[in-house]
This record gives C-alpha cells, structure tokens and sequence, in this order.
C-alpha cells in the first residue's frame, strides 16, 4: 500500500484483514466497542445484511480476532492506538473459529464449485487445529469439525461466514442451479442448529436477506439485524466518524482546493454519505467509497460502483414496469425485506438491500419504509447502467454523448445540448416505459443523471410541476416537454406558471427551454428558449 505523502498516513483502501491493518499500522475506525456489545449480549447467533464494499468482511476478521483471543492486535500497536476493546470488560479466552468466505467463486458452474468453496473453507480450519475431517459429506464433515473443536479444549467454537449468498445471487438468472445451490446450503447450514451446544458465537452476514423458508428453516435461533436501531452503524461510517478520524485527509484536501471546511464536508455529504439501515435517521457512509476519495487526494468519483450494475436487477424493473423517475420515491413494509427469493422478489427491497436505493423515511404506523437514492454517487453511477444496459446503448456511443453534452451545458449551448441528446435518442430501441411522453421525460432524465449533473423531474412548484430541472453552480436549465403539443407551448407554460422564479437573483444564468417531441419519429421534433 502506498502512503499518503500529504499526511504521512496509509488508508486501508481494499483491505479487510483486521490483523493486516493492524500490524502494518493503517488508519482504522474502531468499532470495536460495536463488537463487544454484540458478543456480550443476550443472543448468540446473528445474521447481518449489508451491501458489497460495506465493511462486513472487515467486521468479521475483527470479531474472528476477539475469538481467537489475540488482545495484542488491539492494544497499541505499529504505531496506532489501543483500541476500545481493549479496556473493555472481555474474557480474551482463545476459542476455536470456523472461518468460511463465500465471496469467491464462480457458482454458475453450480453445485460443485460451492462444495470445493465449503471444503476449502473446512480443511483449512482443520489444518490450522491440527485435526483431521471426518465423514463423507459436506454436512456431516462440519458437524463433526465443530464438536471435534469443541471436544479437544473448553472452549466452544464460533462459526463466522461471509457472503453466505454469493452463490444465490450469482445464478438468479439461472433457475434450476439456484435452487439447486439454495438446497445445498440449507443443508449445510442447517448443521448449525444441531450443533447448538458447542457454539459460543454464530455471524453471518450476505447482501440479500432471503427467505427462511429456504435457507434458515431449521436456524430458528438467528437474530436479524439487518434493520435494527442498533446495529445501523455496526458496517459503515457515521459523519462524526470521518471527521475525528479522517482530520488529515480532510486538512490536505482543503489545503489543495481552497474551499472552506463546512463547503468541502457538505459536498463530501451528499456525495459519499447516506446510506441508512433502520427506523432512526442515523445515516452512515460506504467506506470503500471515501477511503478512494481520499486516496485520490479528494477526486470525487462513483469508486463504490466500478463494477457493472448486475443485469438481473436491470431486468427485474423491467420486468416488474416499475417507472424509472419513481426509483426515488418507493415505499415497502418492513416485512417485505423478507420475502427475498427467487420464485418471490420484489425490485424496491432488492434495491435497498444491494445498495442502489436506502431508507429515507419510517411510517410507524403501518410499519412502512420510503426508500430512495443514499447520495449522488449511486444517483449517477446507477443512472448511467439504466442507460447503457436498459436502454441497449453501446459503451463508446454513451461516452461520445456525454462529452457532447458536458462541453454543452459547462458552454450554456442548448442547440448543441438538444442536438446530441437528439443523436442519441435516434439509435435508441423504444420500449422500456409504457406512456410516451414519460419515455422521452425519462430518457432525459437519465442522460443527465448518468453525467453527475444535479437533475431532478416532476419538481414541485406553487403552480404546478416542472418536467425537468438542471442546475450547475452557474446556471439552471428548466425543461418543459411536450408530445402532443409545440415547443412554443411548452414555453408558454413555463412562463405562465413562473417556473424559473425561484432562481431570481440567484446569480446564475436561467435557461427556459420548450420541447415539443416527435413520436412518430421517436425523437425531439423542435425547441424554443427564452
């Protein structure tokens, strides 16, 4: 890893092994008096779904590292201070810990390649204890590994697994190996209910919570929480975190840009931060995200979503004709986070749970969540997947367009704005939204979206609703659109319900655009500005 020469710090950026951030001396947020209070409650058997890039992995090394009674790794050390858990009231007891990663693996190739995954998992836990597997089948083989740990010293052995469905998620598109997988893992799972007795601690964690019919039947012991209170920072980073122990970062960043501290972790906000997990409005933010931010000596980019949107969930709000501009504004029960399964999924939860939308508010009385997008980078990072997967549009085609479209609105050039979007919606299959003129609304919308401009639709006024609203820190683009109608119309009507007013004597340059649109052509027909 290299070092930071602005401050003379190494950020964590990729590394989820508590004991390798530990001695190599990389900045760590400590969560571990989080940890302490988990492993001392009441219950014993845990399960906790957040999406990728989250910090579960990172969670799991540290509570495998408390179990294995390593209390150097949290006193100082390499330079770092002593973490929480140190001082706090813990028995430091070595137990005997089943580590199982499930986060690698290409499980299309189906059953055989999870039991190679689970079989690598257990020799080496039998090979780190010095003992040997017994029995023929995955199932039998851990229920041995357990009772064999437990029965060689006192202590009970704890069973930690990451990504338990990694193997489901990957085969959603293909039926019979999913559910062949499912059957797989309930069987192996279902080892930790009749191992009860020599288990000290249980922790699992995935990105889907599926449903425990077909996964936890028989693992009716599991605490879920994915949406409780007190678990909502357990993964993540709260704003007070980064900025007690990111201070430097954030220094040098303010030193390079010149902007004032408050400007600089308001934008930092809304960029990286807001992703919530309970009925509390505590939001917290992805770690993976922010420590690249800074890394990169503050570039802002959608470092949390690098890697492709998956397909099926392009395909599962086609499937479901769910309205892409309502993405922001979904409400779900509570109950319906778990229903998650491949014969009953509902997009919204599905989207929640992989990180794309978040909670955003909690009615308590009919126990309902609203959901909608954590922050800008997902906004933008998502916008541009619906684009370039939903909408057919090939990699270097969409990456001309928004060049094309930067330039244009960086230069206040509407013609040359509406000309490129105009080249772009004529090579665009039409199909992916029933009404028509929302199609166009929402072809736009997206466009936009996917280059990181601040766009909104269907925005509230005190006379009505403006269709489309860009706004840069110099100007403010306000789109009206009309399919049966002119783009003089169109104007007309931003005029008549004053849709600009807002942004008087605000300082930046007003554009009012009308479009009129062409469906015959499937394209923007004409347009006026005022």
């Amino acid at each position: 890893m290299a070092t930071n020469s602005a401050t003379k710090r190494i950020l964590p950026v990729g590394i989820q092994d508590f004991p390798d951030i530990r001695e190599r001396g990389f900045v760590y947020v400590d969560k571990t008096a989080r940890a302490c209070e988990l492993i001392t409650g009441s219950g014993k058997a845990f399960f906790l779904s957040r999406p990728r890039r989250f910090g579960k992995s990172l969670l799991c090394s540290t509570l495998g590292a408390i179990f294995e009674g390593r209390r150097e790794l949290f006193g100082e050390i390499a330079g770092r201070p002593a973490l929480a858990m140190d001082s706090l009231d813990w028995e430091w007891k070595a137990h005997p810990v089943i580590r199982i990663d499930l986060n690698a693996g290409n499980y299309s190739g189906g059953v055989a390649v999870l039991d190679d995954v689970l079989q690598n998992g257990l020799e080496n836990t039998a090979r780190n204890y010095g003992i040997t597997l017994r029995g023929r089948t995955l199932p039998t083989r851990f229920g041995n590994i357990i009772t064999d740990l437990h029965g060689r010293g006192s202590e009970k052995a704890v069973v930690i697994i990451d990504e338990y469905d990694k193997p489901l998620t990957n085969t959603l598109n293909k039926r019979d190996v999913h559910i062949e997988l499912r059957d797989e893992l309930k069987a192996f799972y279902s080892v930790l209910k009749s191992c009860d007795a020599h288990l000290r601690f249980i922790f699992i964690t995935g990105v889907s919570k599926f449903s425990h019919v077909s996964i936890f039947s028989d693992l009716n012991q599991l605490t879920d929480l994915t949406l409780d209170p007190r678990s909502a920072d357990l993964c993540g980073l709260t704003q007070d975190e980064v900025e007690t122990n990111f201070g430097p970062e954030i220094v040098s960043v303010l030193k390079n840009t010149g902007r004032s501290r408050d400007e600089y972790t308001g934008e930092l906000r809304r960029f990286y931060n807001g992703y919530r997990f309970s009925e509390d409005p505590l939001t917290v933010y992805n770690p993976l995200g922010l420590l690249k931010h800074f890394y990169s000596g503050g570039k802002y980019s959608d470092y949390r979503y690098e890697t492709a949107t998956p397909s099926f969930l392009i395909d599962l709000i086609d499937t479901q004709k769910i309205n892409i501009l309502d993405l922001g504004n979904m409400q779900v029960q509570q109950s319906d986070f778990g229903k998650y399964d491949i014969d009953n999924m509902a997009a919204a939860p599905l989207l929640c749970q992989t990180g794309y939308l978040t909670i955003t508010g909690y009615d308590e009385k009919w126990r309902r969540f609203t959901l909608d997008y954590p922050n800008e980078e997902v906004r933008a990072s998502f916008a541009g997947s619906l684009v370039k997967h939903g909408l057919k549009t090939p990699p270097e085609r969409a990456d001309a367009l928004y060049n094309k479209l930067a330039d244009a609105i960086d230069a206040g050039d509407v013609d040359s704005m509406l000309n490129a979007i105009k080249a772009f919606l004529a090579g665009i299959p039409y199909g992916i939204i029933d009404n028509k003129e929302k199609y166009f609304q929402t072809v736009v919308h997206l466009v936009f979206k996917m280059l990181g401009f601040n766009c909104r639709s269907e925005v509230q006024t005190a006379d009505g609703r403006i269709d489309t609203l860009i706004e840069t820190d110099e100007s403010v683009y306000c789109f009206e659109f009309k399919l049966n109608g002119t783009a003089k119309q169109a104007l007309a009507q931003i005029d008549a319900k004053e849709y600009a007013f807002p942004w008087t004597g605000s300082g930046k340059k007003v554009f009012k655009v009308g479009v009129s649109f062409d469906f015959e052509k499937r394209n923007i027909g004409e347009w006026v500005t005022g």
